[in-house]
């Protein structure tokens, strides 16, 4: 397995970060990945990231979820900022 975090950002700060993330946990979980955590990171002037935590089977890209997750309504982009095998 890998742990990798995802960071999403929403197309303007007005976008209701509520929903996006109901729709990212939902796809990621289409997605057959495993939520770990989520929470959000204030970057500027009222934007927030949203980080996603998950666990990924390591035999499958993990440039799927970056694709499937940037289509989602109101994300301005999607990308993989961290991800390790997990040992254990």
């Amino acid at each position: 397995m890998i742990i990798a975090q995802l960071k999403v950002m929403p197309s303007s700060p007005e976008d209701d970060l509520t929903k996006i993330e109901s729709n990212v946990t939902k796809k990621l979980e289409e997605l057959e990945a495993k939520l770990h955590k989520n929470e959000r990171q204030p970057i500027a002037f009222g934007l927030n990231a949203l980080i996603f935590t998950i666990l990924w089977p390591d035999k499958r890209s993990l440039d799927i979820v970056e694709e499937e997750i940037a289509k989602i309504d109101n994300v301005q982009s999607a990308e993989i900022i961290d991800a390790r095998r997990a040992v254990g």
